[in-house]
């Protein structure tokens, strides 16, 4: 039955990503705004709410160190795994605003948590304000962003553009497959995983952090193929500042967060990585074939630590 339901969770995943992407490109095609703003902001939030749901849920049962981890662990695998398997599918092609942009803020972002983190080893409520008042910066940001790219577009290209309550059905409908699909996946895998003997603790390392990824990983995979390649960055760096911004500053205004040793090693790892893939964004402005190899393999090593650690 568990084999039966993964299959189910997987196809709800893949349906639900295609769904909410073509919903979400043709609204941005619509509004005149680039496809990564999109990816920033709309598809960014909806593929975030496992982590949201996951950290915030954990936050109010007290059980904070749950909230950390799992951000930090998406935001690599998002970072590392994500954008790797885009790029193996279709090289992603970064712009010289993604460059300048997203990925400082991103790395930016990282160090800040890391700071925070880091000075009392807890994240309170006046660390919480900062995060989410960061968010908010962001979020305007994005929108002047799309102000500025509405003004300085041109007349709408050929490109079949679909009612606006069908783009709202694709996107809803779209975003609660995902999420239904990845909770599936995440409960069957763990049930196969604990028949097998894998300790609960290790299955919270692995599984549900891939799980409450799998969103993220989707709905690129299906923007890359689709050739929406900014769409498909845009989600990856969008999520990985949602998930440190809004999902850990609601979760540390609620209730303060403590920081563990392996949570700075963790951010540090999260930062490096960061910068490997800006250099590897930055030196053909794009990311092929080889560098999403790379990125992976350096996942796996990564992934090998934390399980033996």
């Amino acid at each position: 039955m568990d084999y039966l339901l993964l299959v189910v969770g997987f196809v709800l995943l893949l349906k639900g990503a295609d769904f909410f992407v073509e919903g979400s490109s043709s609204i941005a095609k619509r509004l005149r705004v680039p496809s990564l703003i999109i990816g920033l902001t709309i598809v960014a939030m909806g593929t975030s709410l496992p982590e949201c749901a996951v950290s915030i849920s954990a936050a109010i049962a007290g059980n904070t160190g749950v909230a950390v981890g799992n951000a930090v662990g998406s935001n690599i695998f998002n970072l590392m795994v994500v954008c790797g398997v885009c790029a193996l599918f279709c090289p992603l092609t970064v712009s010289r605003g993604t460059l300048t942009g997203e990925f400082p803020f991103s790395v930016i972002v990282a160090a800040v948590l890391m700071v925070l983190g880091w000075l009392g080893m807890t994240l309170g409520h006046i660390d919480g304000f900062i995060l989410l008042v960061m968010f908010a910066g962001f979020l305007l940001w994005m929108i002047r962003s799309a102000q500025k790219a509405r003004n300085e577009s041109e007349a709408e290209d050929e490109y079949e553009i679909r009612p606006i309550w069908q783009c709202i059905v694709y996107i809803v409908g779209g975003a609660a497959a995902i999420a239904a699909g990845g909770q599936i996946v995440v409960n069957a895998a763990s049930a196969i995983a604990t028949s097998f003997g894998m300790s609960q603790n290790l299955i919270g390392l692995t599984i549900v952090a891939f799980g409450t990824s799998l969103p993220e990983l989707a709905t690129s995979v299906v923007a890359a193929r689709k050739h929406e390649v900014d769409m498909a960055l845009g989600n990856a760096i969008g999520s990985n500042v949602f998930n440190i911004l809004m999902v850990l500053g609601i979760a540390s205004a609620i209730s303060p967060i403590s920081i563990i040793t392996e949570n700075i090693i963790d951010l540090c790892v999260l930062i490096v990585f960061t910068i490997c893939v800006w250099i590897f964004a930055g030196t053909k402005k794009k990311i092929g074939r080889i560098e999403g190899f790379s990125m992976v393999a350096l996942y796996v090593i990564y992934a090998v630590y934390i399980i033996i650690r």
